[in-house]
């Protein structure tokens, strides 16, 4: 898909890993990514597998493979850098929390209304009933954004088995959150039609001090794209500028 492709800038010695949502692409991080960039960082904004193509492609793929290439990538910026922050939306929230949760080195995470909370049991039986009676996939979740003028490139339709993996492990994720060390900058969209903003709660709950939240009044879902994308950009700029600082 034009316009999906992973980026990717030289810099350092600080690193950041940006990650996309799900049945989403860089597409939705490339000016937030391109703002670190700019900041002098080294920058990594892979395309997750199944993404970007067509929606068939992502059929077979599973949190396996979307978690083995964010690790990959992230491994690879710490071959690289001294410090490596991970920023993600949504899905990419959650990738970067299970990071987070495996490398305590990681310096810094910011969370875009990440999913780490199973959806209510009786939606979650549902796509398990589609799938099933045979289902492969329903209507897409992209796009869930206020401002008119803007568009998420991403798929029209949702597999329903790479949707279970997620949930699946979202929990899990969810259920590791004490184990994250690192500062972690939260953002949440009061008004979110895709990952409720009790996914928000938990993290904050569960790290207390550690997690600063910026609550986005104008936004939704993918707020990276949203009204409020310059505040994310700036304050995702400062604050892995800060924790990819030497002593940060």
């Amino acid at each position: 898909m034009p316009g999906a492709e992973p980026y990717a800038a030289p810099g350092g010695p600080g690193g950041v890993l940006v990650l996309h949502g799900f049945t989403g692409n860089p597409h939705s991080m490339r000016a937030l990514a391109e703002g670190l960039a700019g900041a002098g960082l080294r920058v990594e904004a892979p395309l997750l597998p199944g993404h970007g193509t067509s929606v068939e492609d992502m059929l077979p793929t599973r949190w396996s493979d979307w978690s083995g290439a964010a690790e990959a990538a992230y491994l690879d910026l710490a071959g690289h850098c001294e410090r490596v922050a991970v920023v993600g939306l949504s899905m990419g929230g959650t990738l970067s929390c299970w990071l987070g949760e495996r490398h305590p080195e990681v310096a810094g995470l910011v969370l875009v209304n990440p999913l780490v909370r199973p959806i209510p049991a009786d939606q979650q039986a549902a796509v398990r009933s589609l799938v099933e009676a045979g289902q492969r996939l329903m209507d897409g979740i992209g796009s869930d954004i206020a401002d008119p003028a803007a568009v998420e490139l991403s798929y029209d339709k949702t597999p329903l088995e790479p949707l279970l993996s997620l949930l699946d492990a979202a929990e899990q994720v969810g259920a590791d959150l004490p184990r994250i060390e690192c500062p972690v900058l939260l953002f949440s969209s009061r008004n979110d039609h895709v990952v409720a903003p009790d996914n928000g709660d938990a993290i904050a709950s569960a790290l207390g001090q550690r997690c600063e939240r910026v609550w986005l009044e104008r936004s939704y879902h993918v707020a990276t794209l949203d009204y409020d994308r310059a505040e994310i950009e700036r304050r995702a700029k400062e604050f892995v500028l800060r924790v990819t600082a030497a002593g940060g």
